[in-house]
């Protein structure tokens, strides 16, 4: 039984192929997984998505890329989206310096995207996680460029008590002992068997077994190229889309980094997926 703590299968670049997936996916073993929202227009598909396929848990949040773009509503329509499903999560949100100080001014990944800055940021996020406190539902977070920034708005911010994920975590090592202290956990990607991914890779060897889920982030990131076991066509721009079901060779490589089977981390991540979102 494999579970999926981060994914966006509601993405339109699968949309071509879920009706297949739906039925696949429990064929794979996955029993589980978690598929999270970006913006205000998201939620009412993931909603749907959840009433068609039990096994999957909505995350309804507002990502960082989208804070700028937000309604002035847009508060109003996350506790009602959340209200109608009692089980999920509030995801995806976080922080996010990149879009301000790395991204090029053309990706067109941001486009017509008004870049929130770090403040604005910062409060949406805090206003997430305080809802996400005051239900006591799992959080699911996101960073890039911003590790110190989000540790501090942990510390000082109330908290989920089941706690929260790191999603796709690639801070630093040191620091996982001190997010972990605040009630994080850390989803390992299959992206991070690339060569280049050492850094990223050690951090895992220091996170504690009760901390430990794995994601696939589909129809985004994926296992480096020649290592995905499951595969779809690209999107009708040519983009890589990542299969969901690539969740097993991210558990397989997971496993070889912390000197597991495959077997014996099953059982563990099982255990840590129910803990955190029930």
């Amino acid at each position: 039984m494999y579970f999926d703590a981060h994914n966006h299968l509601h993405a339109p670049s699968l949309a071509p192929h879920l009706g297949a997936l739906l039925r696949e996916l429990p064929a794979h073993g996955i029993a589980g997984m978690v598929t999270n929202g970006t913006s205000e227009a998201d939620w009412p598909a993931l909603a749907t998505l959840a009433a068609t396929a039990p096994w999957v848990r909505p995350a309804c949040g507002l990502h960082p890329w989208h804070a700028g773009n937000r309604s002035s509503a847009w508060e109003t329509r996350l506790q009602s989206a959340l209200a109608a499903a009692p089980g999920a999560a509030v995801g995806e949100i976080g922080l996010d310096r990149w879009i301000l100080d790395r991204a090029r001014p053309d990706d067109p990944r941001l486009a017509g995207l008004r870049r929130a800055p770090l403040d604005e940021q910062l409060d949406v996020f805090h206003r997430q996680l305080a809802l996400a406190a005051a239900q006591n539902r799992a959080a699911c977070l996101h960073c890039l460029d911003a590790w110190g920034a989000l540790q501090e708005a942990l510390r000082t911010a109330r908290r989920p008590a089941r706690g929260f994920l790191l999603h796709a975590y690639a801070g630093p090592a040191e620091m996982v002992e001190a997010f972990a202290e605040l009630g994080a956990y850390f989803s390992f990607n299959a992206a991070f068997l690339a060569p280049g991914r050492q850094r990223v890779r050690d951090a895992f060897l220091r996170v504690p077994a009760e901390r430990l889920l794995v994601e696939t982030d589909a129809p985004d990131m994926g296992p480096p190229p020649g290592m995905a076991h499951h595969t779809l066509p690209p999107s009708a721009t040519g983009e890589t889309v990542h299969h969901p079901a690539c969740l097993i060779d991210a558990y397989t490589g997971l496993a070889a980094l912390r000197g597991l089977t495959p077997a014996a981390l099953v059982p563990q991540i099982a255990e840590n997926f129910r803990r955190l979102f029930g």
